[in-house]
């Protein structure tokens, strides 16, 4: 299958500074697929930059299709980091004729791209890209751990006219069958935008939510929720107005340009994430460039974070990791911990129960407050849901 089929080339021209790029800004050592170049090469080919010109369904932020252009300009400009990258700029995937077209075309490439160990990074477009973004994982037959940086968890009910939107791709991905999600975790929702009765349902399917407080209080506790996902979704609305106003939805609260950095280079550096979407950014709203820019440095800490990565992730714990043991004080229940030399990142073991996987046991990123929790005789609540999703 030839991907150059479902992409367009770049119009650098629209682009490029007049002067041009240094040696070493990124747009000079990204192979770009550009007006008048060959498509690139996948071969050595660790990232790749995916635009999707596409925002029909993006409510409430008509214009976003056109922001991965947007984002380019000010990414170009930045200094490749203290690492040797191989990355390339697919091009942009244009609106099909209908939605569906748009969602096969991107759900194909992420496909490809995963099937060749190369990391999609989507420059969207409407977050309801997501779910075609998730679709992408069935081929590849891969339990699916969500992660989402929103400020709600767009679970509206699907309109007649359409089964998906920015505000409902959360629900076709829970009702679209086969059922590939084992966990969805939302970093960053405000609870004046969620009603109690998704919070319920969140709850009941043992998802894990996480408040903008919760979070912005100690931001390295979103470090192992996000070392968990195979795939991440980002809404630039979870970013807060002052720092991110080129978007139709963006709000007063949400999280500084310099913590969504951090978040996108624990996203880099975790082992087990296969792509990431940057959606709704709107450059309507957004006259400066401000959030053009602030978009272009998330994906520079995710690229730093990438070519950081410590290959920590203990599929199958070998000698080189501390094994810790805690007894809880009401049962003889042990819960086991393992924690990386390289990284000092911990994981938690947690049994299949009656042994009816093939697998003996699933390992969780945790923290270190995990493993003090257990320590003290309680369960984590972390381990608590994890094993529920197992039964």
């Amino acid at each position: 299958m030839n991907l150059s089929d479902f992409l367009s080339p770049i119009n650098i021209d629209s682009i490029i500074p007049a002067n041009g790029y240094e040696a070493f800004n990124l747009g000079s050592t990204i192979k770009i697929y550009a007006q008048g170049s060959e498509f690139p090469d996948f071969e050595g080919l660790n990232i790749a930059l995916v635009g999707v010109e596409e925002d029909r369904l993006a409510i409430n932020n008509a214009g976003c299709s056109k922001a991965p252009d947007s984002v380019r300009s000010f990414l170009y400009k930045l200094t490749e980091g203290n690492y040797s990258s191989n990355i390339a700029d697919l091009g942009n995937i244009k609106a099909g004729e209908t939605i569906k077209d748009t969602y096969v075309a991107l759900r194909i490439v992420c496909e490809e791209l995963m099937k060749l160990n190369i990391v999609p990074i989507i420059l969207g477009g409407g977050q309801d890209l997501s779910f075609a973004q998730y679709l992408a994982y069935e081929a590849i037959e891969q339990r699916v751990d969500l992660v989402a940086i929103d400020n709600q968890f767009d679970l509206d009910a699907t309109s007649e006219e359409h089964e998906n939107s920015s505000k409902s791709y959360l629900n076709s991905i829970i009702l679209h069958e086969p059922n590939n999600l084992f966990n969805y975790s939302n970093i960053g929702y405000q609870t004046y935008f969620v009603s109690q009765e998704s919070l319920r349902l969140m709850d009941k399917m043992y998802f894990d939510t996480h408040r903008l407080g919760e979070i912005t209080h100690k931001l390295q506790d979103s470090e192992p929720i996000i070392r968990n996902a195979n795939m991440i979704s980002i809404d630039i609305s979870a970013i807060r107005q002052s720092d991110a106003p080129g978007n139709g939805n963006a709000t007063p609260n949400g999280f500084y340009g310099e913590q969504a950095c951090q978040m996108c280079r624990y996203a880099g550096m975790s082992d087990k994430l296969l792509s990431i979407g940057f959606y709704e950014l709107n450059p309507k709203h957004d006259p400066y460039g401000h959030s053009a820019h602030l978009v272009a440095q998330m994906i520079w800490c995710f690229i730093e974070g990438y070519y950081n990565r410590k290959q920590d992730y203990p599929f199958n714990p070998t000698e080189e990791m501390t094994k810790y043991r805690a007894f809880l004080s009401d049962t003889s229940h042990e819960v086991v911990f393992y924690k990386s030399p390289k990284t000092g990142r911990w994981w938690m073991q947690i049994p299949f129960p009656n042994n009816t996987k093939n697998e003996r046991f699933y390992l969780v990123p945790c923290s270190y407050a995990d493993y003090q929790t257990a320590s003290n005789g309680d369960m984590p609540d972390r381990w608590w849901r994890t094993f529920q999703k197992l039964i």
